[in-house]
């Protein structure tokens, strides 16, 4: 690490998120890479829906929210000993390492939360894919070279997601999954400050008795003209 403050070499540190949605690094459950990568990829991309206003005739593209932001990255990770800084490790237990720290959360079920530090980036997010190919070989079969590619996807607590996508706001579309004790006329309170709207939700929805709404149903609520 430079004296300045930024990582040299890029870092990938485990984290976890806590009940108030604030974020926990595990500064001693980390791995960092020897060879950095030659590039990366930042991902970010905007939805727009066709769905028409309540009471709306015209057919212009509306904006729904920023899509899920991705970093993603390929690395070399090299088991021959040729780069001395750093001991001298097998591929397979240097990927065995990396998955320790992004892979599977057996006790959540869901991948890991992971910090990854290089230059002036700083990403949080879970491993969406991490894929190897292994390109030099001992004469036992045993691999010595490996290039790893891994994307992430941006993990935002709840009030950093709201306001970058400004969900709340009743002139946006949006897409509702109903939880034990729903009512159409509480959802439209909440996304539209405004109850009456509950028979225009149930008729776009197709749903003829909006007092029985089982948990786990997707309904749509467009904006407001």
């Amino acid at each position: 690490m430079a004296s300045s403050g930024v990582h040299e070499q890029l870092e990938i540190t485990a984290c976890s998120v806590n009940e108030d949605g604030s974020i926990t690094v595990n500064e001693s459950d980390s791995f960092t890479l020897m060879l950095n990568p030659q590039n990366y990829k930042r991902d970010q991309k905007i939805k727009f829906s066709n769905d028409k206003a309540l009471g709306e005739v015209g057919n212009q593209k509306r904006f729904v929210a920023m899509d899920d932001d991705k970093f993603a990255f390929e690395a070399i990770l090299d088991g021959t000993g040729v780069i001395t800084d750093y001991a001298l490790e097998s591929v397979e237990d240097m990927i065995s390492s990396l998955e320790a720290i992004v892979g599977y959360d057996g006790d959540t079920h869901e991948p890991k939360y992971s910090r990854i530090v290089w230059g002036t980036v700083v990403f949080y997010g879970r491993l969406e894919s991490l894929s190897s190919q292994f390109t030099l070989f001992k004469p036992s079969g045993e691999p010595l070279r490996a290039k790893i590619n891994m994307s992430f996807v941006r993990f935002m607590t709840d009030e950093e997601e709201s306001k970058a996508a400004n969900r709340s706001s009743p002139d946006l579309t949006h897409i509702v999954e109903t939880k034990e004790g729903d009512t159409l006329p509480l959802l439209c309170y909440r996304i539209y400050r405004d109850s009456h709207y509950y028979t225009d939700i149930a008729r776009i929805n197709g749903i003829d008795n909006f007092r029985q709404l089982p948990a786990g149903t997707r309904l749509l609520f467009p904006p407001l003209s």
